[in-house]
């Protein structure tokens, strides 16, 4: 046998204030008394030694032995209500603290005493996935819908847990982030754990919760919370339960610590399950235990189980915001509010072809702009006014992290930022590392402009797929399409980024002084390709077209089209006169 340890402490007022001369009774699972006593003026009892099982009973899953001692504790005051807290686990080595905040007792109100009950650790439960988001069309009335996203990592001071599925009529709590986060490790694991399986999973627990508010995965559904108490949808939390002393301090310690992909900053979707009785793809709970014993450190063990290239990193503390600027966005505004709408319109319009492009992304919302909001409130059937208020950011950023999979375990993410100077590495397949990994970025953020190159997995290996997507890039922009990455590839990459950036202007192209027409192919059908995407901005009719330097059928279509829609003469055929009513949309 063990031995653990036991504290009670007595607040009110949230907590605020501590509540002396509470009298209390500490009484095994028979009813035998164990202890009983007064707290002091600082609300605190002394420290009381239980027998507990021998810590070794909860290092292995499936043991068959039970890992802590059950007692049960009931708090009195007479200017309080009475509170009896049941199932308190005990553990060896541990000290548990009880923390009970009492609520003032009113004159005629009925003393019934307030009961909770800690359940058992989710760790030895029967089914503990966490995270199965997205498979549940009964959440809100967007199924399949990925939230929306706040423009910075940021730790919240308070976040607000449902208590109970989220469309259950179950309660809210509003509690401050620490003590969140104290509260689910807890009721996740065993705190007898390994110092470095306790500090990964204190990772895991963290950034799962900080996806949930960067997401603002509930309360872009109309929700007013932030995470639910559900381990089908979120995490384990139990309203009023004990915590442990070691976790408290561990927690403490590193409450603003979230794991990310290099490169990226939004927390990373940290799936995990207990790793017996679930299984996923993401952290096994066991597992990090015998991880611990062979050695490995919190990071090697978080990679084990996530891209090997999670780091972590602190997020400062405070007020979460609601992404919404708080005024519309209309013609005519301007800000950073303005250029991040962009950005999110010109990443949907890859999975929605028929919402404009907006180029450049330069924070002016102009009649382009207006364009390619309107084109996405009829595609998600609001109100087309070319008005971004709250009903149309909400949507605009919710669809933005559905496509993105920022919610999701394998996240898409989001790119902190490429710098000023193209890398000097030259890359092909078979390389990895952190430029295959801003390679593949680059790659996919101009694919959300130009459909002929493809898209590929940000994986930070150069695999046939990223080699096959660097020569559809090097053929579009007139390179040798061998699929090796050097100078010159790097230069047009970066070329090409900073444009539809908006951080460089890009010349309107001039009539290259020859007709094109059905069967031409080259460069210049591929710039035609895109002045005739771009006219789509003016003249939604338009098809949008494939850029793939083929005058085909299609391409031929869309010219007559636009000539007639120009008033021009109707032939199929590109002259200096429909070039130049082309180029005079561009810009």
């Amino acid at each position: 046998m063990g031995t653990g340890y036991l504290k009670i402490t007595t607040t009110s007022g949230n907590g605020a204030e501590p509540v002396a001369n509470a009298s209390y009774i500490i009484k095994d699972k028979k009813g035998v008394v164990l202890y009983s006593g007064m707290t002091d003026a600082n609300g605190d009892s002394q420290i009381y030694t239980l027998a507990a099982p021998d810590s070794s009973f909860s290092q292995r899953p499936n043991s068959g032995e039970t890992a802590y001692t059950l007692c049960d504790v009931s708090i009195r005051q007479n200017d309080f209500q009475s509170i009896d807290k049941i199932d308190v686990q005990i553990y060896d080595k541990i000290t548990t603290v009880v923390g009970l905040n009492l609520e003032p007792y009113v004159e005629g109100q009925d003393d019934a005493d307030q009961s909770y009950v800690t359940p058992p650790p989710d760790v030895t439960l029967p089914t503990t996935t966490h995270g199965q988001i997205g498979t549940n069309d009964s959440i809100g009335n967007f199924p399949n819908q990925k939230g929306r996203v706040l423009s910075s990592v940021v730790v919240p001071d308070y976040i607000t847990v449902h208590l109970g599925a989220p469309n259950s009529n179950a309660a809210n709590v509003r509690i401050p982030f620490q003590d969140y986060i104290k509260n689910v490790v807890c009721s996740e694991i065993y705190p007898t754990w390994p110092t470095n399986a306790l500090l990964a999973n204190i990772a895991a627990i963290v950034t799962f919760a900080l996806n949930r508010v960067y997401t603002e995965w509930y309360r872009s559904r109309g929700y007013n919370f932030d995470i639910t108490n559900s381990t089908v949808y979120d995490m384990a939390f139990v309203r009023n339960r004990e915590i442990y002393a070691n976790i408290s301090e561990l927690v403490d310690g590193v409450f603003t610590v979230y794991a990310h992909r290099d490169s990226f900053r939004n927390p990373y979707f940290t799936e995990f399950c207990n790793g017996t009785t679930a299984t996923c793809s993401g952290l096994s709970q066991w597992g990090t235990v015998s991880l611990a014993n062979q050695g490995l450190s919190v990071l090697e063990i978080l990679r084990y189980y996530y891209p090997n290239d999670i780091v972590l990193s602190n997020a400062p503390t405070g007020s979460v915001q609601n992404s919404y600027p708080g005024t519309p966005l209309r013609l005519g505004s301007s800000g950073v509010d303005v250029r991040r709408m962009q950005t999110f319109l010109n990443r949907i319009h890859r999975s929605y072809p028929l919402i404009p492009v907006i180029n450049p992304v330069d924070g002016n919302f102009g009649t382009q702009t207006e364009q390619a909001v309107r084109v996405f409130q009829r595609t998600f059937n609001l109100t087309s006014d070319g008005v971004v208020g709250v009903s149309t950011w909400n949507k605009i950023s919710q669809i933005y992290a559905a496509v993105t999979g920022l919610a999701e375990l394998n996240a898409e993410g989001e790119f902190i930022g490429i710098g000023d100077t193209p890398p000097t590495s030259i890359l092909r397949q078979g390389s990895k590392g952190n430029d295959v990994l801003q390679l593949q970025y680059l790659l996919n953020y101009i694919a959300q402009f130009y459909s002929s190159v493809q898209t590929v997995s940000q994986d930070s290996i150069f695999g046939s797929v990223t080699a096959n997507s660097v020569r559809s890039f090097q053929r579009l922009f007139g390179l040798t399409a061998d699929g090796v990455v050097g100078r010159n590839t790097w230069n047009k990459l970066y070329q090409v980024y900073r444009t539809l950036q908006g951080d460089e202007t890009e010349s309107v192209p001039a009539w290259p002084g020859v007709y094109l027409k059905q069967g031409s192919t080259g460069n210049n059908v591929i710039t035609l390709q895109n002045l005739l995407n771009n006219a789509r901005n003016t003249y939604s009719q338009l098809p949008f077209l494939a850029v793939d330097g083929i005058f085909g059928a299609s391409t031929n279509s869309a010219v007559r089209q636009f000539q007639r829609l120009a008033g021009l003469t109707v032939d199929g055929i590109v002259g200096p006169t429909t070039w130049q009513a082309l180029t005079s949309l561009f810009g």
